[in-house]
């Protein structure tokens, strides 16, 4: 008895402050967000009960919400394949038993524990209209550059571009995958004829299906997300308000930033953002329902 409630104490003596900070700093915020998102709350005055006229106001009536959307699903579709190819690519590319294998490896991973404000203001400089360096590039070839940042056109194509870099941690996951793969699989399919895509197909691909899953997953909720990027680019192209230009950038999460902490619609923002969370939860549940079709878990 006393042995159980020694392991009793120790057990909450260094479990204690990990839930007490849950549910202090995370718990209870999620509880009052979605509390907050039955609420009309603009911070100068208590909140008032409003039942679903939140939600309603969103899906109905506000301009900005549809447009978000919009963005934040076409950066994802087209984000996320070719984040994932690149990465899985990379990783294909740093496995093999070359010479600086190591430092390769570290080159191709170091950009992506940089913050996104950096990316930001770096490839701004780059694809700046005026005096940027990739119309300078192209000027030496006698082509006439884009305003890339500010045209309406091109400003998502070039935050895609942008988020690219931040590869590497899918990059090193992959890298763990394809060093579990036995290599005497390679072989025997070696000896049986099998080339180099049909090792790929049959081997590689079905082994690190469990790797590519979580890859994707991960992916998908960051994209969904993504907030950061998309701030400090506004910031950086000293836009007028972020998302420009003519909302051809404005995320789902910079439009929440700009509910809760431009225009102070905290009731607003909290129903944004129970939303965000029901359709991660969604799609996430989707995809580890279909991943039984062709994700092979080994006995």
């Amino acid at each position: 008895m006393n042995h159980r409630r020694a392991e009793t104490f120790w057990f909450w003596l260094f479990a204690g402050p990990a839930v007490v900070g849950f549910a202090a700093f995370s718990l209870w915020p999620m509880l009052e967000s979605l509390w907050l998102s039955f609420c009309s709350y603009e911070v100068i005055a208590p909140p008032r009960f409003i039942g679903l006229q939140n939600y309603a106001y969103l899906f109905a009536h506000d301009l900005s919400f549809w447009p978000s959307v919009k963005v934040t699903l076409v950066f994802t579709v087209i984000q996320l394949p070719l984040a994932i190819g690149a990465a899985l690519a990379l990783a294909l590319l740093l496995n093999q038993p070359v010479r600086g294998r190591g430092f390769w490896r570290a080159v191709y991973f170091l950009p992506s524990i940089l913050p996104q404000a950096v990316f930001a203001v770096v490839f701004g400089y780059i694809f700046q209209a005026d005096g940027g360096l990739l119309n300078r590039l192209l000027a030496l070839g006698g082509i006439h550059g884009a305003a890339w940042t500010t045209s309406p056109t091109w400003a998502l194509p070039v935050l895609i571009v942008i988020s690219l870099w931040g590869f590497g941690y899918p990059m090193v996951i992959f890298l763990g995958g394809l060093q579990n793969v036995p290599r005497e699989l390679y072989e025997a399919a070696h000896i049986d004829g099998a080339g180099a895509w049909a090792r790929f197909r049959h081997i590689t691909l079905p082994l690190i299906s469990p790797v590519i899953f979580f890859n994707v997953v991960m992916g998908l909720i960051g994209s969904l997300k993504v907030f950061d990027l998309a701030y400090a680019f506004s910031v950086a192209q000293a836009q007028p308000t972020p998302g420009g230009p003519a909302r051809a950038t404005l995320f789902y999460g910079l439009n929440l930033y700009q509910q809760a902490f431009g225009y102070f619609h905290m009731g607003l923002a909290s129903a944004m953002a129970w939303l965000l969370f029901a359709f991660i939860l969604v799609v996430t549940f989707i995809n580890f329902r279909v991943s039984r079709r062709w994700v092979h878990y080994g006995d």
